[in-house]
């Protein structure tokens, strides 16, 4: 039977409901806005903005230029001082009417989501219910983080699409019930439709927030770079976080740079592959497309056989297709593990990606196929891309070093434990790595030696939530921790001297707990 789409979430729909919420954040002709200077406004020039899910056009994204992105900042930072004078309960309160308005309209916002960067509804789901729930938590506990503390004053924001919700909106909401105001910039590739219901919630209530859009390279002077900017928060690629970095290292600005590293899983003296497998099989959320996905696993030579056993199945197991189609028009969302990728240069990108690395000797093991009957008749599936593994990639392939931010999987050979860890070390440092091994004193041995910030035992590693703190090792991060206390400790002034948690040029202050 042939599937449609499912009626509730037809893109016209949600557009309007979305424009009678936040009538104040478009224009007469519909066009999306910036919030500057505590006003909805300035249209920018219009970028077409496409959905992964089927090519489809949701909208125009509102560039602005440099010289509005520092007007946008300087008003931000007078609303900064005012702000700061805001006591703590009255903060709480706005807070707490903000996450109302979000919890009222949570279907909405993760329909959105799905629309704009293609996760499947159940998964943005939770990423909606989990910037409510982790904000909630700050607001039960901010009293004691605030002890002794002062807010910082303007924080700019800038992130990348996978988690705007969970990651850019429950950043923002946590900074402002800190005391400071918040700058962010929209991510060019997906979330502004989300964001901006979120962000014209947050300024009903009356949090100092402002959201613009434009290019993160013209941007940069004014978001990154301008004196009102009293902290920097960025999450996005290692290119682009080392050029930032450069250009905060001889400045007095706090700073949390979130970039990548290659996430890595070995499999040293283990068993229990059904276990493992579950794990594998969840981890392919989403098409692998976050931060703390595991791309790379390094196997004991002897137990390539068994994970050879238990890993193909997991990849033919895998549901690729529309996150939004369903039996009849009034059914629910499909259970798919994955849908589109960001856009379809994404898929390009890996493509070219692959073929370098079967051209210089790796061996393709799997390659999936996307199934014509979870999708529509005749769309555009150029975003869409199954799960595909390697064997023996070369040391001189992009695929070899760098993280994909795809469900590409490499898979390495190693024979002693020396050769484990150099594989599992491979990009100087990443965000979480796991270790699968049935004897514990093995296993604490070599995660001793492993450059990241988690490592799990026999489990995958994640961000966290409220009080679990979050950073990286070497070059995939810079600057102060997050998570738990240690995000309101980033933005926050403490008492003189203090060192705040981080991996700074001069020296790492890591959490005894992590």
């Amino acid at each position: 039977m042939p599937k449609s789409l499912i009626a509730s979430a037809e893109w016209s729909l949600l557009l309007s409901r979305l424009r009678a919420l936040a009538p104040e954040a478009f224009d007469s002709q519909g066009r999306v806005l910036n919030l500057i200077a505590r006003e909805w406004g300035n249209p920018g020039h219009g970028k077409p903005y496409l959905s992964p899910v089927d090519g489809s056009q949701l909208g125009l994204l509102p560039m602005i230029d440099l010289t509005t992105a520092t007007h946008a900042v300087a008003s931000a930072a007078e609303e900064a001082e005012e702000w700061a004078r805001v006591d703590l309960d009255t903060r709480k309160e706005r807070v707490s009417a903000c996450l109302d308005l979000l919890r009222e309209n949570h279907e909405l916002l993760a329909l959105l989501l799905t629309w704009e960067i293609g996760k499947p509804v159940p998964q943005s789901r939770v990423s909606v219910e989990r910037c409510i729930s982790g904000v909630k938590w700050y607001m039960e506990n901010i009293e004691s983080m605030m002890a002794g503390r002062e807010p910082l004053g303007l924080i700019s924001n800038i992130a990348s699409w996978n988690y705007p919700m969970s990651v850019l909106m429950h950043a923002t909401l946590v900074q402002v019930l800190a005391g400071n105001a918040v700058i962010a910039k929209s991510p060019t590739d997906g979330g502004l439709l989300a964001l901006t219901l979120a962000m014209a919630f947050a300024r009903r209530c009356g949090l100092p927030m402002s959201f613009v859009s434009g290019s993160g390279g013209k941007l940069s002077e004014a978001l990154v770079r301008d004196p009102h900017i009293a902290c920097l928060s960025f999450v996005g690629g290692k290119v682009n976080g080392r050029d930032i970095a450069a250009s905060l290292y001889d400045r007095k600005k706090r700073y949390m740079l979130e970039m990548e590293g290659v996430n890595t899983y070995g499999i040293w003296r283990f068993s229990d592959w059904n276990q493992l497998a579950k794990q594998l099989k969840k981890g392919f959320e989403y098409g692998k497309q976050r931060c703390t996905a595991y791309p790379r696993f390094v196997v004991e030579r002897g137990l390539v056989p068994r994970f050879l056993e238990m890993y193909l199945p997991v990849l033919t197991s895998l549901k690729v297709g529309h996150p939004l189609l369903g039996e009849t028009r009034t059914a629910q969302p499909p259970s798919v593990d994955f849908g589109p990728l960001i856009n379809s240069r994404k898929v390009e990108e890996l493509h070219a990606m692959m073929s370098e690395a079967e051209a210089k000797g790796a061996v393709p093991l799997y390659k999936g196929r996307l199934e014509p009957d979870l999708f529509l008749p005749d769309q555009d599936v150029s975003a869409y891309l199954g799960p595909c593994a390697f064997l023996h990639v070369p040391r001189n392939c992009r695929l070899y070093h760098n993280e994909p931010f795809g469900p590409v999987d490499s898979i390495v050979v190693v024979d002693t434990e020396e050769e484990l860890v150099t594989e599992m070390n491979v990009s100087n440092g990443a965000l979480v790595a796991s270790l699968a091994c049935d004897e514990p004193e093995t296993a604490r041995r070599i995660a001793s030696e492993l450059r990241a910030f988690k490592v799990g035992h026999n489990t995958t590693r994640s961000r966290g939530d409220r009080e679990e703190s979050f950073g990286g090792i070497g070059q995939s991060w810079q600057g102060c921790f997050v998570g738990g206390a240690y995000l309101v400790q980033a933005v926050t002034q403490g008492p003189p001297g203090e060192r705040p948690f981080g991996n700074f040029p001069d020296y790492t202050l890591l959490p005894e707990k992590r």
